[in-house]
């Protein structure tokens, strides 16, 4: 059948920042249609033929999609989102990759060196997995003095393996997202235990075997340490991708993943620099495939760019479209009421963010101090190994209350429950009982994680007496936090567990509360939440 022609509507609308995909997703490839569906879509197909419009338009129905005259199917074949002919593209990519290396000054960035041996490659394996995860979700600029302090520290896996998780989280302080300290810790610890100190030098072996890494990740450390043929896809390859095959249709989905994924493989497929190919894309796509106004005239990929073409009014004034049975389904239709001149940032079809959930947590800075004043200390406890903050320390804290515990009446009670001890005789000693002298609101905090928006309700809790020493703190189950909810003595429990079978890296019980004298609470392994609490009790005094 001779291929069918219409004219191209240029259309374009504004899309915000793309979230970056999961590190850990992988997506099947989707399963052969039965010959029935076949049939049944071929008929389908059928009775759908092209018919011309008044505008000289062609639209196409497709299967489940209602056509309309002023939102047609944007119709193309499929092999519109698959990457061929690579070599061109691909020589044109490196060359650029090759004049902008080193314009951002990145230390984990270094040419290939095929001569090192197994243990060498082994230690860029590791320079290379310290970089990728302080990059995730973060910016170079950020990154760039946390490695070489990182480095400076802990030079190879085996000085990582043999720190803990105190001294990990003090270097981690400030760059958000702790969960990945604590996985770099434990990942290290099992190469060391378990695989002689090197990373696995495959991206499937390195997947299976290494607690945090995913497949992205995978795919960059054994491609750039390694030279394995690996494909990388990030938020930034993924906009990239989407804009040079014109994918417009949500691209978590599955079959979107499958094209992108397919797409990244092909770039890869057979390359002699498989880690420079992969970082060129990632340094492409932050840097000049923008999320809004990117630089097409500076884009090494432009000649091949489908959405660019596509912003061309005389350079493909005609868009051959094939036989109906192989022109794409998956891609929904583009916007038609934006201005033409963007087209490019259409893509990739905009992902609609969850809403951060809302939480109320109150914050009790208990300070005790001695009888004249002079000493002053601040409770603080552990947060539990694993989870939100694993590790780190803060001020007792009643999290997620609402309804009538939220009133100013009942959070005023909960010192005394966060204190309850048990044990009245530890209560009395010359200088008088120990007591609460006031709790006085300090105000909210308002700290937004990725999926969680959290409001801090602060209160400043002052005691005196039981001595000339802070009060001892009981560190079990009979702790001075057991007036907290249920999950909280759940965590506390297993991170006892935890520490009394303790290794490398882990914690003894009696760091999970302690008394931190008032001029080093800044400086104890405490999150940007927490410091944000404490700048605001200092207003306080």
């Amino acid at each position: 059948m001779p291929k069918r022609k219409r004219t191209r509507t240029n259309t374009d609308t504004d899309i915000s920042e793309f979230l970056e995909v999961s590190d850990g997703s992988y997506c099947e490839a989707p399963k052969p249609q039965s010959k029935k569906t076949r049939q049944a879509r071929k008929v389908t197909s059928k009775r759908a033929r092209p018919s011309a419009t008044a505008m000289g338009t062609i639209t196409i129905a497709q299967e489940g999609v209602e056509p309309s005259m002023s939102n047609p199917k944007a119709t193309h074949p499929t092999s519109w989102h698959v990457v061929t002919g690579v070599e061109p593209i691909r020589e044109a990519l490196l060359h650029w990759y090759g004049q902008i290396r080193e314009v951002r000054g990145m230390p984990w960035r270094k040419p290939f060196d095929g001569s090192l041996d197994a243990e060498g490659r082994a230690q860029r394996a590791y320079e290379v997995w310290v970089s990728e995860v302080m990059l995730q979700q973060t910016q170079v600029a950020t990154v760039i003095p946390y490695y070489n302090n990182w480095m400076a520290k802990f030079p190879t896996t085996k000085d990582l393996a043999a720190s803990d998780i105190d001294t990990v989280n003090s270097l981690w302080k400030g760059l958000g997202y702790y969960s990945r300290a604590a996985r770099l810790l434990s990942g290290a610890q099992k190469v060391v235990k378990e695989l002689s100190g090197r990373l696995p030098d495959n991206a499937k072996d390195m997947q299976a075997k290494i607690p945090g890494i995913g497949r992205y990740s995978a795919g960059a450390i054994c491609s750039i340490a390694y030279n394995q043929c690996a494909s990388v896809l990030d938020g930034n390859v993924i906009r990239l991708l989407a804009r040079f095959l014109a994918l417009y249709a949500p691209p978590k989905g599955k079959q979107a993943q499958d094209i992108l994924w397919a797409g990244a493989e092909a770039f890869v497929e057979g390359s002699s620099r498989p880690g420079d190919v992969n970082q060129a894309l990632i340094e492409l796509g932050s840097t000049v495939c923008k999320v809004k106004n990117p630089a097409c005239g500076d884009c090494p990929l432009q000649p091949w760019c489908r959405a660019y073409q596509k912003t061309q009014s005389d350079s493909d004034p005609v868009m051959e479209v094939a036989d109906i049975e192989e022109s794409c389904i998956l891609c929904d239709p583009l916007p038609a009421d934006e201005p033409d001149t963007a087209l490019v940032t259409i893509y990739p079809m905009k992902v609609e963010r969850k809403k951060a959930r809302e939480e109320l947590d109150s914050v009790n800075a208990i300070e005790w101090r001695t009888a004249d004043d002079s000493e002053r200390f601040f409770l603080l406890v552990r947060r539990p190994e694993g989870g939100l903050l694993a590790g780190l320390h803060e001020f007792p804290t009643v999290p997620n209350i609402s309804g009538a515990s939220a009133t100013a009446a009942k959070v005023a009670e909960i010192p005394n429950s966060l204190l309850e001890s048990g044990d009245d005789k530890d209560k009395d000693s010359a200088q008088g009982e120990m007591r609460i002298v006031h709790v006085k609101p300090a105000g909210d905090v308002v700290h937004v994680f990725s999926h969680i928006r959290k409001t801090y309700r602060v209160q400043w809790v002052l005691m005196k007496g039981g001595g000339d020493e802070p009060p001892k703190l009981l560190q079990k189950s009979d702790s001075p936090m057991k007036g907290r909810n249920k999950v909280a003595q759940k965590s506390n429990r297993k991170h006892l567990e935890v520490s009394e079978d303790s290794e490398a890296g882990k914690v003894s019980a009696a760091d999970l509360a302690r008394w931190v004298p008032l001029h080093q609470v800044e400086q104890a392994n405490i999150g940007t939440g927490v410091v944000k609490v404490w700048k605001l009790l200092q207003t306080l005094w």
